[in-house]
């Protein structure tokens, strides 16, 4: 390591393994200087294969070494809270995966404890930094569309909609499992980040497949609470209604499309691929009388290097907006107050669905106070 570059720990290794060591390998700035399995052979065996110096079953351990600056966390939801508040309460930066916490309340106390500290906290909100969903944004504060008329959101896959796929974390709501946890907590941000606020919202959660086999009981089916299907009115602060399809369960579904309908045009961002949900990604539009037409995406918004996994080249976009922060002694978005935002909107659902009826969204600020 150079005297610049940063010292992280990767916490979580699953996506951790998958996307945040090769992600922070390729950045120039960071370096994987320790990674924690709760299985210390596991641990080891992963730092073996990475070439990773410090392996440990002790985040206590990882965060206190000072060649450690900084942390992220992709672990299951139901452990982010106590593990950011260690990484916190140590003073290290922190990379937190969406969701960010088990409810608002929690991620609230984190930024809360955050406020002390000078560590710079992102989100790992990777649509943000999509080169397609960049000119979307671009061409949305434009006011390509106009007075906006409709927004209408699906995101229909099929990831689990085979009955078989095994019961886990995922299955169960108070581990923080479920589709909208999964990918409503990205839809919720970047609505947020493209729209405006949402003022008030109807949420219905509902789950399809009630029992999976538990491979570590012998296959034994256990039940399944966690939604794998969510439909979410929503009123934006703007006035704009906005419709949210989200399901995990349906064969051929159409993938993951954003169209927005204004009195001056038409946008559509969609992407159909059902294997990477990052790659594929296409920008239509069409102004009042004409028919959609490919939008092309300017060059200087490309990914500088694009990987067999679409989901690293954003990742490492998010990385280097970690190091800049750092390096600034500032947080911008996506940092604390959205994930706190995501998940606000969250708990808001799971209320509408408890009450059977729209929910008012508190002032963010308010709320934070």
């Amino acid at each position: 390591m150079t005297n610049d570059q940063i010292g992280v720990a990767v916490v979580g290794t699953g996506f951790g393994e998958k996307i945040h060591i090769p992600g922070f390998a390729e950045h120039p700035r960071t370096t994987v200087v320790a990674v924690y399995h709760r299985d210390l052979a596991k641990a080891k065996t992963i730092a073996a294969a990475h070439g990773i110096p410090i392996a440990s079953d002790s985040l206590k351990d990882i965060v206190n070494l000072p060649e450690v600056q900084g942390v992220s966390i992709s672990t299951p939801p139901f452990l982010h809270y106590e593990m950011a508040k260690m990484v916190l309460n140590a003073g290290k930066h922190l990379l937190l995966e969406k969701p960010t916490t088990m409810n608002a309340a929690e991620a609230r106390s984190l930024y809360q404890l955050a406020a002390s500290k000078p560590v710079a906290i992102t989100l790992d909100f990777e649509f943000r930094f999509v080169p397609a969903w960049q000119r979307f944004k671009e061409l949305l504060d434009e006011n390509y569309c106009g007075q906006k008329r409709l927004i209408k959101i699906d995101w229909l896959v099929s990831s689990r909609a085979d009955a078989n796929r095994a019961w886990n974390w995922y299955a169960q709501k108070a581990c923080g499992g479920g589709a909208l946890g999964a990918v409503g907590s990205h839809s919720f941000d970047y609505i947020t980040w493209l729209f405006a606020p949402i003022r008030r919202l109807c949420g219905f959660l509902s789950t399809a497949i009630p029992q999976r086999p538990d491979p570590a009981a012998g296959g034994v089916l256990k039940p399944v609470d966690a939604d794998d299907t969510c439909l979410i009115m929503m009123e934006l602060a703007d006035g704009t209604p906005c419709q949210l399809t989200i399901s995990s369960v349906t064969y051929q579904g159409r993938g993951h499309w954003v169209e927005v309908y204004g009195d001056q045009g038409t946008l559509v961002l969609g992407n159909d691929n059902q294997k990477d949900y990052i790659h594929g990604f296409r920008l239509q539009g069409a102004p009042v009388g004409q028919p959609l037409r490919e939008i092309e995406i300017p060059k200087r918004l490309d990914f500088p290097k694009t990987y067999i996994d679409g989901r690293l080249a954003p990742f490492i976009r998010v990385a280097d907006h970690w190091v800049k922060s750092m390096d600034a002694g500032t947080n911008s978005p996506p940092g604390l107050t959205e994930g706190i935002n995501s998940q606000l909107l969250m708990d808001l659902t799971h209320k509408s669905q408890q009450t059977g009826g729209w929910v008012d969204v508190p002032d963010l600020e308010i709320f934070l106070e």
